[in-house]
């Protein structure tokens, strides 16, 4: 169990890392949206990579930021069932959940986005709008956010059958429960 423990211990380290790099490009597209329409409406200027870099962000931001999500226990779930039942009955419903839908779900997205990330590589796809950028780095952004949300699914598995076992973890796993605010 140790060594799960420790690829667990790095699978979080690592949603912290691309976590921080999804809230850097929310300031960068906040910034960017600002000066776009300064420029469009101070000096009537625009240009189509602006647009794009900012959709680019916005990728970004979700699929890097979802492994985060998924870490910190922050991420939307059916409540109906779940704020009802007590702990262990919840860490239950988490590895079932992991196990029969998220991983399944994650492992064929990945599995599914990459040769569309490599075709617009091979063919270095460009924006067909005039001044655009390229679509490839947009297009890689699906395979890894979702081979981060693998990574960081099983992560999660590992943590809820330690804490199942008994296991003392010695690491913050945000596996507490808090219910929807309304």
């Amino acid at each position: 169990m140790k060594a799960l423990l420790a690829f667990s211990h790095g699978v979080d380290w690592l949603s912290e890392r691309f976590g921080r790099i999804a809230d850097w490009m929310v300031l960068a597209s906040c910034a960017i949206s600002a000066g776009n329409a300064f420029v469009r409406y101070g000096i009537s200027y625009s240009s189509n990579a602006w647009l794009e870099v900012q959709w680019y962000l916005f990728a970004g931001m979700v699929m890097l930021g979802a492994s985060y999500t998924l870490r910190r226990n922050e991420h939307v779930r059916v409540d109906l069932l779940y704020g009802a039942v007590g702990h262990n009955v919840r860490l239950w419903i988490d590895i079932l959940g992991f196990v029969l839908f998220m991983l399944p779900a994650m492992m064929l997205l990945t599995w599914m986005t990459w040769p569309f990330f490599l075709d617009s590589f091979m063919r270095n796809e460009g924006s067909p709008n005039a001044g655009g950028l390229l679509r490839w780095p947009a297009k890689l952004i699906l395979p890894v956010g979702f081979a981060l949300l693998v990574l960081q699914g099983f992560s999660e598995l590992i943590k809820r059958i330690a804490v199942l076992r008994g296991v003392d973890m010695g690491v913050d796993a945000f596996l507490e429960y808090k219910k929807p605010e309304q």
